[in-house]
């Protein structure tokens, strides 16, 4: 936990409790259902809940806003987020059933009543959100065409696509053809993990 509270000095003790609890039953589950790297158990902490926040290093979302969380997995980065902000709404979408159930399994042993789950596929979610976060499913271009009509049109300050992505994303974004901003995760957390992790974001009127 030391590692969370160090770069999040402001987290409640019930959130201290439920980000413990998170990593303990993202173990447990993961021997049942593949939700992360086996490998990567070991460093739960800083590979996938502390990635999974750094979007708020970036954006706060403000209390009453939406997010979804496309091709969430097992709960990243949405479950993280959910607990980091708890008056805001987060739908996770994924097209694989058993991962929803693990994600739907975990929020209610959380108690994390700001979470929905669905087993689906962006395209067909017919809502609008004010926010939409993910963590590398796809090549950028095809991704945004997934999502680019998912967003509410009375603007939040911000709103757009946060999108956790590693690497050398040159010809990627490039590629895009999307007005975009990247923030270095590795400017906010001094883990070799971050070294070339990166938070890509896309306003929601990207070619404006």
């Amino acid at each position: 936990m030391n590692i969370l509270t160090h770069y999040f000095p402001d987290l409640t003790p019930e959130q201290q409790q439920q980000f413990a609890r998170l990593a303990e039953l993202y173990v447990e589950w993961n021997e049942k259902i593949n939700v992360i790297s086996r490998k990567d158990t070991e460093n739960l902490m800083v590979n996938h809940l502390l990635h999974s926040i750094g979007i708020a290093k970036v954006v706060q979302f403000p209390a009453g806003t939406s997010v979804m969380d496309v091709g969430t997995g097992g709960g990243l980065p949405g479950l993280p987020l959910a607990i980091l902000f708890p008056e805001v709404k987060f739908h996770l979408v994924d097209s694989i059933g058993k991962k929803i159930h693990v994600v739907e399994e975990i929020a209610h042993e959380l108690k994390l009543q700001n979470v929905r789950a669905s087993h689906t596929r962006a395209e067909q979610v017919h809502e609008k959100y004010d926010f939409i976060v993910s963590r590398a499913v796809a090549r950028l271009a095809t991704f945004y065409q997934w999502i680019q009509f998912s967003f509410k049109k009375e603007s939040v300050p911000e709103q757009g696509l946060y999108y956790l992505k590693g690497g050398d994303l040159t010809e990627e974004l490039a590629e895009s053809g999307l007005v975009h901003q990247v923030y270095d995760l590795n400017q906010y957390f001094q883990e070799e993990f971050f070294e070339t992790k990166k938070v890509v974001f896309v306003p929601q009127h990207p070619t404006a």
